[in-house]
């Protein structure tokens, strides 16, 4: 044991209390205490207690949106350079998606003497808070649902994944882009419309030629962030668009992200679809917002969130019937079998990783802003194509007021 680590060990346990000047001593005993040994026994616990995220289901995107959340942007970086910097001494195999993950970061690591006052900006004393910060916060992560399998493990496939990079994923990115740009809700409805119709079409098409597969797919999934303010309304919208798709939403409030389990057609409907309708529904919130008028009396924040309640539920019912209209098109006998039995796949990998999920009572504050969340769902689209305790969202409030 190195002469740093019991003043690690002091500082990370003076940070986890209560006892301010605590910390602080502590703090100082790491500043003056021999740098290379304090930089070196750093690193060691952060890339020790990386490794051992990975297995219990944690990715680096899921680490790096925690770390935005709740550390400096320089504890942030510290934790997506120490990421780099525990990849050396991953065993093999490394999946393809861990370092694609790493390299869309800009994870970055060149060597370890100095490593801590390379990215102190010549404040080492922060740096040494920060990191400590880091370390308090990955030490006290619980287990979440495993969706991919990770560093190590054997080449599994425990998830699929949306594809990106196809001719029919990028006509939908550029319609949705005209939709969320366009100052008319009749051109927005018109794009969006036409977005939704490739993907049920396309999601239909993959799910009969699966059927006939080999291999065929088995549901993945994939976690979607849910940012305060109004994590829930955020989090309803995303089961809508989800349970449009045939896919699965389990909300984990405290860690910030819905997981959405499904077969990869589905999943990359949702998440383009979501980021989408986010975008239209807050700026149509803010548009209502400042409709409103000086004499309203309403609080803005009541209004918001009923509006954005209204919004999700209103645009779910729009994707159901959507989806439900481009399945009745389609003459193929086997669809509603093969649908219902991947229906059924979804639920059943939705109980094995989340056996204790509890339901979320909305509330509605406003009656103005349900309205008005309600008319601007109308307005947005698809008329044409019409561990921690993870919740799972009502599909719809349990009351209005």
């Amino acid at each position: 044991m190195s002469s740093a680590e019991p003043l690690l060990d002091a500082a990370l346990a003076a940070a986890r209390g209560t006892d301010v000047r605590a910390a602080e001593r502590a703090l100082d005993a790491l500043v003056v205490g021999d740098g290379a040994a304090v930089d070196a026994a750093l690193l060691t616990r952060l890339c020790r207690t990386l490794g051992r995220l990975w297995p219990r289901g944690w990715q680096p995107v899921d680490l790096d949106r925690l770390a935005a959340r709740r550390l400096t942007p320089r504890g942030a970086r510290l934790l997506r350079d120490a990421a780099a910097a525990q990849r050396r001494a991953l065993p093999g195999p490394v999946p393809a998606w861990f370092d694609e993950q790493l390299a869309d970061l800009g994870a970055h690591w060149d060597a370890d003497a100095g490593w801590l006052d390379r990215r102190a900006d010549g404040d080492r004393i922060t740096a040494l808070r920060d990191a400590v910060d880091a370390l308090v916060l990955i030490e006290g992560l619980p287990p979440i649902a495993l969706l991919r399998p990770p560093p190590g493990a054997a080449a599994v496939p425990l998830a699929a994944v949306p594809a990106t990079g196809s001719r029919m994923l990028d006509r939908v990115r550029a319609l949705l882009a005209k939709a969320e740009s366009t100052g008319y809700p009749a051109e927005a409805e018109a794009f969006t419309a036409k977005a939704q119709e490739l993907m049920a079409r396309h999601s239909i098409d993959t799910a009969l030629l699966d059927a006939t597969a080999a291999r065929p797919d088995r549901p993945g999934g994939m976690r979607l962030g849910t940012d305060a303010p109004y994590a829930a309304a955020k989090a309803l919208l995303i089961q809508e668009v989800a349970g449009a798709n045939r896919c699965e939403s389990v909300w984990s409030d405290d860690l910030g992200f819905a997981t959405v389990l499904g077969f990869p057609a589905d999943l990359a409907a949702v998440e383009l679809l979501h980021t989408s309708l986010l975008v239209q529904a807050t700026a149509a919130m803010l548009r209502g917002r400042a409709g409103r008028g000086k004499g309203s009396g309403r609080r803005t924040k009541g209004y918001d969130e009923s509006f954005l309640n209204a919004f999700a539920l209103r645009i779910g019912e729009r994707l159901r019937a959507a989806s439900t209209a481009a399945a009745e098109e389609h003459t193929d006998d086997r669809l509603l079998p093969v649908l219902a039995a991947r229906t059924d796949a979804v639920r059943e990998r939705t109980e094995q990783l989340f056996p204790g999920t509890t339901r979320h009572r909305l509330q509605v504050r406003d009656s103005e802003g349900w309205s008005s969340g309600t008319t601007a769902a109308d307005q947005a689209s698809l008329k044409a194509g019409a561990p921690p305790h993870p919740t799972r969202l009502p599909a719809r409030p349990a009351s209005r007021r």
